[in-house]
């Protein structure tokens, strides 16, 4: 992997860059579609693509207990096995096995849990989360971090972020595949001195880029910012910086305003299947009656496949009769809607005016 760094917006912190990897370049910002289970929820290759997806997402915690990474590396790799040619990342996994499995027990080996398909007890090491990933076959991966929930003591915090920096070097010296991309995960929660310190140890320790984990896990808006404020500017200018698991299109450009370069969310396929549209008139919840007899696109601005061939009227049909193309159509649109606000961002900062971007952009949302 390489990364580019092309300007600096005179006015912010926002960063216009490009990622280049084996699998294609990714301009940033970037926002990255989430395919948890290697898709999409809804969504074929062929729809991610046309909504102008440049990567994705993938959980390695979930492809390891179904189909196994053994699966998908005997079928020729991640790409291959989900007909997906664009770049794709991997998480480590440390975050689902803290927020989804039954019990997981944790040492400074790893962690042991229970797996929620069908209740065996698996171990999680660094070394595993690595070899997984690279089983994989992602052009970028995660070291394996210990997330903290929110609230927490700081005590609990802190050793929680020690742990992620020792567990960081064993992912550096088991990672062997050196097509691909590395990134260390900064911890910490909200307490400054802990995040830096966290920063600070990881960007001696050299990684290909910086992922900022922990955020978005209840603390609100104002906190993250204040944590992006600092850790941010703490990471090297010439590595790509990652805020993991971020979110709504306000916390996003609040992000990139920061300094932050690529995003990940099920923001827009959640709310998508929910019946959520996000515009540039705001969101459009589409079983409001007054959409019944409609014939506009879900935004007339939007130029995706759902907005140019069919009208408000028959998606929110689709959603009361429970057609499945309803949620296909609202998910597609809604990624649409997310790699535009990035594209235009990009513009934005090529021509030094993000602020006033930013602010144009959530005035017409709200």
């Amino acid at each position: 992997m390489d990364f580019k760094l092309h300007k600096v917006d005179k006015h912010s912190k926002a960063r216009l860059g490009e990622i280049n990897t084996l699998h294609g370049k990714v301009p940033t910002p970037i926002f990255m579609p989430v395919g948890t289970q290697g898709t999409v929820k809804s969504l074929t290759p062929e729809h991610l693509r046309d909504a102008n997806a440049i990567a994705i997402l993938c959980n390695t915690y979930h492809l390891s207990l179904r189909p196994g990474e053994d699966i998908v590396k005997d079928c020729g790799g991640l790409h291959k096995f989900i007909g997906w040619d664009r770049p794709i990342i991997t998480d480590s996994g440390g975050y689902q096995v803290f927020s989804l499995s039954e019990f997981a027990k944790i040492s400074d080996g790893g962690v042991e849990f229970k797996s929620p398909i069908d209740g065996s007890v698996k171990f999680l090491s660094p070394e595993k989360a690595t070899n997984i990933q690279e089983s994989l076959g992602a052009d970028i991966i995660m070291a394996f971090d210990e997330c903290v929930a929110y609230p927490c003591e700081k005590d609990v915090a802190k050793v929680a972020m020690e742990r992620t920096i020792r567990w960081a070097k064993r992912c550096l010296e088991a990672h062997s595949d050196k097509n691909q991309a590395l990134f260390g995960i900064v911890q910490g929660s909200v307490f400054k001195d802990l995040r830096l310190e966290c920063a600070e140890k990881l960007v001696e320790l050299d990684f290909d880029g910086y992922s900022i984990g922990g955020l978005s896990v209840g603390e609100g808006r104002l906190l993250m910012n204040e944590v992006l404020d600092y850790v941010a500017c703490a990471l090297p200018e010439t590595k790509p910086r990652y805020l993991m698991g971020v979110g709504f299109p306000i916390d996003i450009l609040d992000a990139v305003e920061r300094g932050v370069d690529m995003f990940d969310c099920i923001i827009p396929t959640r709310n998508g299947r929910n019946g959520c549209a996000f515009t540039n008139s705001g969101k459009k919840n589409v079983f409001n009656s007054k959409y019944k007899d409609l014939d506009a696109p879900i935004d007339d601005e939007c130029e995706c496949y759902a907005c140019r061939n069919f009208s408000l009227a028959y998606i929110r049909h689709l959603f009361n009769a429970k057609e499945i193309l309803g949620l296909t159509l609202l998910s597609l649109h809604n990624i649409s809607f997310f790699t535009k606000m990035m594209s235009d961002a990009r513009l934005a900062i090529m021509e030094d005016n993000f602020l006033q971007f930013k602010a144009d952009f959530l005035a017409r949302m709200n």
